[in-house]
């Protein structure tokens, strides 16, 4: 068994759950190990996503009750976090609240930062950012460790 399996049978039995999976194991963006600090630390709730990129990548979008784990830059794991709002917004319309609870500074440090993000992604992939771009914007709980 891997880490990442043992980090979640560990949380399962912890839990008295059976038979209940992860939709996925993930470094969050470029700064892997700060963000996902953040998360240990109970600051960051909440992280938008391109929906552009799920359409390309033909990925399923994150549903509430899904169950991820937060990994940091050596894909150790640090968190089990459990969806409970998804919300889709024009990035230009993504909600002050929303864009707080990822815990990375300002409105407009965030939107600086994912401006730079979201553009660089979605060039890599032959798309363009736009200000009207629809965002998945993925509010979550830290389930473990608590």
């Amino acid at each position: 068994m891997n880490k990442i399996e043992a980090y979640w049978q560990h949380y399962c039995d912890s839990e008295g759950m059976e038979n209940i999976r992860y939709k996925e194991a993930f470094q969050f963006g470029e700064k892997a190990d700060w963000l996902a600090g953040l998360v240990e630390v109970g600051t960051k709730t909440a992280t938008c996503s391109s929906f552009p990129l799920y359409e390309r990548e033909g990925e399923s979008l994150p549903e509430i009750g899904d169950y991820q784990i937060v990994l940091n830059s050596q894909d150790e794991p640090v968190a089990i976090i459990q969806s409970y709002s998804v919300e889709i917004y024009p990035f230009n319309e993504v909600p002050v609240g929303f864009a707080l609870a990822e815990g990375e500074g300002t409105y407009e440090e965030w939107k600086e930062a994912h401006v730079a993000f979201f553009s660089r992604e979605l060039s890599a992939q032959g798309l363009e950012f736009t200000e009207e771009m629809l965002t998945v914007c993925d509010r979550f709980k830290k389930v473990f460790p608590k």
